[in-house]
């Protein structure tokens, strides 16, 4: 994934920046939600207003995306996804765009404060009004080396490290017959009755 940072305010030449899991925007250290417009392909498609936005690989998708709500994207799919950060809306969920696509971020004119930008959590720097951003995927593959297939890697790490679908499993149930004492023959009043006994 590229970032291309344009700082129009000091007429700055765009700087190209590579990145493996995630471009983050948010407000920073202000007590004020961040405003937010995503472009795709030099179309407006939304303002985000909340605590920012995540843009991420589907390497990254498993990082801080999906801390944030967002799926999980297997890296072999050509994909970026875009996640909200803590949203002032119920409906925004997470979205995932085509690699082929462009997308500009910029803060909005008429937001109460800056935002703030990392790339895989460094080089954190000031987005002011006027500040954009453009995320295209880049055209650098990561290349990377499989124990067994991407498939089969990808679940078994999603086990180790994420504990996906990890759970404790349901008790048999011969295992709860001698937690319960009641058939589907028993009635009302020879339930009543035993427990007067057992008094």
């Amino acid at each position: 994934m590229r970032k291309n940072e344009e700082t129009s305010k000091d007429c700055k030449p765009p700087t190209n920046i590579l990145v493996l899991n995630e471009v983050v925007i948010d407000r920073g250290p202000s007590p004020y939600l961040s405003n937010i417009d995503l472009y795709l392909d030099g179309k407006l498609i939304t303002s985000v207003q909340g605590d920012g936005l995540i843009v991420s690989t589907p390497t990254g998708s498993t990082a801080y995306a999906v801390a944030a709500g967002a799926s999980m994207i297997h890296p072999s799919v050509p994909a970026i996804m875009v996640t909200p950060i803590c949203p002032h809306s119920l409906s925004f969920r997470p979205i995932v765009v085509p690699a082929g696509v462009e997308l500009k971020i910029s803060v909005s004119p008429d937001s109460r404060n800056t935002a703030w930008v990392s790339f895989d959590g460094r080089n954190r720097q000031e987005l002011l009004h006027g500040d954009s951003l453009r995320v295209t995927t880049s055209i650098y593959p990561v290349p990377s080396i499989c124990a067994q297939d991407q498939i089969a890697d990808w679940f078994d790490s999603l086990g180790e490290c994420l504990h996906w679908n990890v759970r404790k499993r349901q008790k048999h149930l011969d295992e709860l017959s001698d937690l319960t004492h009641s058939s589907s023959n028993d009635t009302l009043d020879s339930l009543e009755h035993t427990d007067q006994i057992d008094s």
